[in-house]
């Protein structure tokens, strides 16, 4: 019974080592296959490569960063199973007491430096790129301002000429932000109540909306299409709906759509077509009937003459 149990003791024993190597490699297979798939649902975990180039730069930044994290995550990874394979108290002797080490030197800077230098490779990257593609742009090189205000629970586009178009909740696909290919288009971002986030992940990065402060950030897109973005601040209990959707169109489409916007704010409206006609008088200006005397009689009183 005794040698039974050990049997099915060391097979289990076998079976979860290699379950444990494995685990790893299975976890980012199976992240990397399935990427293409939850791409459409907007649950993929990797950092889609932009279509802008402002979010290219972004998405080679996430690669780059990447590649010392994962390195970092097997190496911390095999080193923890190593231990928990090789130093298991059964495979020795009863009071075994592994190696220790006090005071290793070349250890400690070993340990202390490298994350450091991690750290600085990371920082150096990241701000180069804040600096080259999330300031605010020149006016020489912007094609196109748009001003984007943010409110619970949708948006508000307004383009050259006072064009106004609003996008509240899950309207945003009727009501997307149409935009020119091939313009750098700068948006000015504000908020009229609490903080909002603007994020299309196949075209730039978050930037927030912030009551009495304006932000700034652009896409440059080369290819008509749609992208979906949704608010990425917790800004209230409608915050679920407030959907955003950009649709980029050739330059003679966008100036086409720009005049229907300008016709349709120009004409007005049938309320106040309705407002503006006369009313007619309840009651007309003269009176044909006269009006009694202040003493009530019918008769008028005739006066004595002399």
């Amino acid at each position: 019974m005794d040698s039974y149990t050990e049997r099915v003791s060391y097979r289990s024993s076998r079976l979860l080592r290699r379950l444990l190597l494995a685990a790893p490699l299975v976890t980012i297979a199976t992240v990397l296959l399935a990427s293409p798939t939850l791409a459409a649902t907007g649950l993929n975990p990797l950092l889609p490569d932009a279509v802008s180039p402002n979010g290219h730069d972004l998405y080679n930044l996430y690669l780059w960063i990447s590649l010392p994290a994962l390195g970092v995550f097997f190496l911390v990874e095999a080193l923890l199973l190593t231990i928990i394979i090789r130093d298991r108290r059964r495979r020795h002797a009863p009071g075994y007491r592994p190696p220790q080490w006090h005071g290793s030197t070349r250890l400690e800077i070993a340990w202390t430096i490298a994350p450091a230098v991690i750290l600085v490779f990371i920082g150096y990257f990241s701000f180069a790129e804040l600096q080259q593609d999330f300031q605010r742009p020149s006016d020489a090189v912007t094609d196109l301002d748009i001003a984007v205000s943010g409110h619970q629970f949708g948006w508000t586009y307004t383009y050259p000429g006072d064009v106004q178009v609003k996008s509240e909740g899950l309207t945003a696909a009727d009501n997307p932000l149409v935009v020119p290919t091939g313009k750098l288009v700068r948006l000015k971002m504000d908020s009229v109540d609490v903080i909002h986030g603007f994020w299309v992940p196949d075209l730039m990065g978050k930037t927030d909306l912030v009551p009495g402060y304006d932000n700034y950030t652009w896409f440059k897109v080369s290819q008509p299409g749609e992208w979906r973005g949704e608010c990425t601040e917790l800004c209230g209990a409608g915050h679920y709906t407030m959907q955003l959707r950009v649709k980029a169109v050739t330059p003679d489409e966008y100036d086409d759509w720009l005049t229907q916007q300008k016709a349709k704010s120009a004409s007005p409206s049938p309320s106040a077509s309705a407002s503006a006609s006369p009313s007619p008088s309840p009651s007309p200006s003269g009176s044909a009937a006269p009006s009694p005397s202040p003493s009530g009689s019918a008769q008028p009183s005739a006066s004595p003459s002399k």
